[in-house]
């Protein structure tokens, strides 16, 4: 029999075994031949060389892990102790320069297709991007990734996400609340990215201090938007005068991303849709780019996919 003591003395060690021990007992269980004394920092291992060797590999994958991201989840615990034999396989490394941003817990947010990373490049090389495919293929997602990685740089000094507050089947008037309460739902993809990028507290204080801002296209009237990173989502259903009053309230130190769907345009039959004339008007622009995504994009569920596929054809 051994014996050996893994200091875990860096970080809280309440956080690392979980709430009521819910991370220590999953490690109990894959190595039931071990006897585990966890008191305070540390970690005391009692039982077989070989596989205290094995145990000593894993819980340092986890230790580095929380010293990364600065939590661990069950989900983690169980991915990183992996096969017991040791026949797991790590998931493959990713580039650090494919990772746009670190999420919460730890989430490497980055772009997973081909034409999402067309975007990305295009982001980098251009102060306009427009991003244009149906649902489901990551084009709010990355755009909001790449805003947030030029806040974490400093790149720029604020992150302005907007919509146009269009009506799709439904009435505005009829919702409940006041103003800020009616606009909300249509702004909560944009929120929900932002919470899977940066810490839930701090997204509040950014956009309490103005770093954030979130808000319907009709606001962005008469201003100039500079030291920004500026996002127009669902920019089909913009009119042709909401979409030019857009891209001309960009300042001289701005990075803009346009995204839309012309497939979902909610705009009244007899309004022409601003995004549809800027893919016209605006292409063959010097500092403009337009990347078109597709069906093999789409990073939700599988059916997704199908049944993009299914209404094109």
């Amino acid at each position: 029999m051994s014996e050996v003591i893994i200091p875990i003395d860096t970080f809280n060690p309440v956080e690392f075994f979980g709430v009521n021990d819910s991370n220590l007992e999953i490690i109990r269980r894959t190595f039931p031949e071990l006897k585990l004394i966890a008191r305070g920092n540390e970690i005391k291992v009692i039982g077989d060389e070989k596989n205290i060797h094995l145990f000593s590999e894993k819980i340092n994958r986890l230790i580095h892990h929380y010293q990364k991201f600065g939590s661990l989840t069950t989900d983690n615990v169980e991915h990183f102790l992996g096969d017991r034999n040791g026949t797991d396989t790590p998931p493959p490394s990713v580039p650090a320069s494919d990772v746009l941003v670190f999420g919460q817990n730890g989430i490497m947010v980055r772009a997973r297709t081909v034409n999402q990373k067309k975007m990305v490049e295009a982001s980098e090389k251009n102060d306009i991007v427009f991003a244009i495919g149906p649902a489901g293929t990551g084009k709010t997602y990355t755009a909001v990734a790449l805003a947030v990685r030029a806040l974490k740089n400093r790149e720029i000094k604020r992150i302005i996400l907007t919509r146009p507050a269009v009506e799709a089947g439904e009435n505005l008037g009829f919702l409940p609340g006041d103003l800020k309460e009616k606009i909300d739902p249509y702004l909560r993809p944009l929120y929900d990215a932002l919470f899977d990028m940066i810490q839930g507290e701090k997204v509040k204080s950014y956009i309490e201090t103005g770093v954030i801002e979130v808000a319907p296209l009709a606001f962005m009237r008469g201003r100039t938007l500079d030291n920004a990173f500026v996002i127009l989502d669902e920019a089909q259903n913009a009119t042709e005068s909401q979409l030019k009053m857009f891209l001309t309230r960009m300042g001289p130190s701005a990075k803009f991303i346009v995204t839309g769907d012309v497939t979902q345009i909610d705009l009244p039959r007899n309004q022409p849709s601003g995004l549809v004339q800027a893919i016209k008007l605006l292409y063959n622009i010097k500092g403009i780019d337009f990347i078109y995504l597709d069906a093999q994009d789409v990073v939700r569920h599988r059916l997704v996919r199908e049944i993009i596929e299914a209404y094109n054809k």
